[in-house]
């Protein structure tokens, strides 16, 4: 939404235009104050979720990653903070997030909440939609592949989900902006200002490849600028047409986000959501929680023969 020193008061405007007696300029200027002070960024239902993800991931990898760390010192588990395992199985933390999305997301339809209610409802959503997304690689692998390199797809998907969230929350606002025009009257420009710097630099951040920066340039215009003036990613649209096979911003894009940037991200992703576990002799990373998978136990004689007559039946 603009923010209200931009909407109309009660006494008449004498002029909204750029001339010595008109009041463009300075609204022009408040504007841009408005922009880099984050005034378009509005606290509602979609950042109670927003806050909900957030809240529930770095609260869920604190406790894996504390637990691990005693299962790695050889202390036995003990008090509140522990594997859950009922009847023998380990309960997953997704499926208590999935069954807090179906039951949240079931009262905002069933009572049609508001106000409150619906921002209590909206930040339970957010809790099971983090809870579920730390473990996206697991339901992509179908595989306890929590701790190994495969792994890091979760803090990618949680990352994603934070992004579009957020993103979301703002094109809704740009969205009411235009329902609110017509009461600017002479000001109306004021509308098109808001787009251009919003939609603009964000439209040529995809182009770049920049899909994350894009979505955060919606939330906070300055970082769809930034991300708009930098290089593109050499695999993007906007490379492959502007930028020559052999041109200087093309070697420079190519060194930029090379091997050298992946490994950075990486390092940023294990900060994050904990290096991934190898194995002592091999180096190479396993899956889950870092325990060797036993081998396929071996056919006894009677059993095998018993297969090699079924086979034969058929």
């Amino acid at each position: 939404m603009l923010p209200s020193v931009f909407l109309p008061t009660a006494t008449p405007m004498a002029d909204g235009g750029f001339g010595p007696d008109g009041i463009g300029w300075l609204l022009l200027w408040e504007l841009i104050k408005g922009v880099l002070r984050g005034g378009f960024i509005v606290f509602g239902p979609a950042m109670w979720i927003f806050i909900g993800v957030l809240g529930a991931f770095t609260v869920t990898r604190g406790i894996t990653r504390f637990i691990r760390r005693r299962s790695a010192s050889g202390v036995a588990a003990s008090g509140p903070i522990k594997d859950i395992t009922i009847g023998g199985v380990h309960i997953h933390h997704q499926v208590f997030g999935i069954v807090l999305m179906f039951l949240s997301g079931l009262l905002i339809v069933a009572t049609s909440a508001q106000d409150a209610l619906l921002n209590v409802l909206a930040l339970l959503f957010g809790v099971g939609v983090g809870l579920a997304f730390d473990e996206f690689a697991l339901w992509l692998h179908l595989d306890d592949v929590y701790w190994s390199e495969q792994g890091r797809k979760s803090i990618d998907a949680v990352a994603i989900v934070l992004v579009i969230t957020a993103s979301v929350r703002a094109f809704l606002d740009i969205l009411e902006v235009f329902e609110n025009g017509n009461d600017l009257g002479d000001l109306s420009w004021l509308l098109w200002v808001v787009v251009a710097i919003t939609v603009i630099p964000a439209v040529i951040c995809v182009l770049k490849g920049k899909l994350v920066t894009a979505a955060l340039g919606v939330v906070y215009q300055p970082i769809g600028f930034v991300g708009a003036f930098r290089l593109a990613k050499p695999d993007s649209l906007w490379a492959r047409h502007l930028y020559g096979a052999t041109s200087r911003r093309r070697s420079r894009a190519e060194r930029r986000f090379g091997e050298i940037y992946e490994a950075r991200w990486d390092r940023v992703r294990d900060l994050v959501g904990g290096a991934p576990t190898t194995a002592p002799v091999t180096g190479q990373p396993q899956t889950g929680d870092g325990v060797e998978d036993r081998a396929p136990a071996e056919f006894a004689p009677s059993d095998a023969a018993e297969q090699g007559d079924r086979s034969t039946d058929r």
